[in-house]
């Protein structure tokens, strides 16, 4: 891998991974149409795929720092109320509610682990990728004609964690949007937009580090090839700084009710590249 592939592989992470437009799905498409024709070697190893993952996770640190001290401090509240037994209700604190919320939506991921190398498979499939990110342009356009909600923190259910979690977990099939999903499925329960954006955001922390965890073994067996590091700190560095421009801009998009506008994006992309694979394989 040159460092302009590690560029590239950055780029399209850091851009596809917060707008909603999957970033699974994009990097698959480039792999199987470029890479199957011999236009671009674009394999990654396990231990880049890390490396990327890790870029996108300190984004949206930076991007959400504020939030971040809150809920660290918190935790910090937290353990102090239970040693001193005063309980762990989080009625009155919206930012304990938050957490309780993000812990919530994670539980649908751990449903699909088990299916992880099936979904896996689904990336060498560019028709599929293409008819999901088709079916991502359709949740986008329906959610931006949705009345516009009014929960927050304070207010969101444990049944509207759960939703969004449920949509996380069918988010991790290539071609489906993780914020786009996540994103839609809170305004569809009623999410004010900035904080369904918000909260897509922050959970992505949980699922990333997840991700991330669940990946380190495959490092351990594949091993790091350190001729390759210069080329990995490249695309690591332009996953990170595309990865916060895209949440400020989908932050700005969204307050300006033009959400639905990657509809249309991802149903081009979707039915392109439908027709580009049956053309070459016809």
């Amino acid at each position: 891998m040159t460092i302009l592939y590690a560029a590239l592989l950055g780029l399209v992470q850091g851009v596809a991974e917060f707008l909603p437009i999957s970033s699974s799905g994009h990097l698959a498409l480039l792999e199987n149409i470029l890479g199957a024709n011999g236009l671009m070697e674009l394999d990654g190893s396990a231990f880049f795929n890390i490396m990327l993952h890790l870029a996108t996770l300190a984004a949206v640190i930076i991007a959400y720092w504020p939030d971040i001290v809150d809920m660290l401090c918190e935790v910090g509240y937290m353990a102090s109320d239970l040693v001193h037994g005063r309980g762990l209700s989080a009625k009155g604190n919206p930012t304990r509610k938050l957490i309780y919320m993000m812990l919530l939506a994670t539980v649908p991921l751990f449903v699909i682990v088990p299916f992880n190398d099936a979904i896996e498979r689904l990336n060498a499939i560019p028709w599929f990728i293409g008819a999901a990110l088709i079916l991502t342009g359709t949740l986008l356009y329906i959610a931006d004609r949705m009345p516009r909600g009014k929960k927050t923190a304070g207010t969101m259910t444990v049944a509207d964690a759960l939703v969004i979690g449920l949509a996380q977990a069918l988010a991790t099939i290539p071609g489906l949007s993780r914020s786009g999903t996540t994103i839609a499925a809170g305004m569809g329960r009623g999410l004010k937009r900035s904080f369904a954006v918000r909260f897509s955001f922050l959970i992505s922390l949980l699922s990333v580090a997840g991700a991330v965890v669940l990946q380190v073994l495959d490092v351990l067996e594949e091993g790091i090839d350190t001729a390759l590091l210069p080329a990995y700190g490249v695309g690591m560095l332009v996953a990170g700084v595309t990865g916060y421009f895209s949440i400020r801009l989908l932050q700005r998009i969204v307050r300006k009710g033009k959400f639905g506008g990657f509809a249309y994006y991802c149903w081009f992309v979707g039915v392109v590249s439908i027709t580009v694979w049956f053309r070459l394989n016809g």
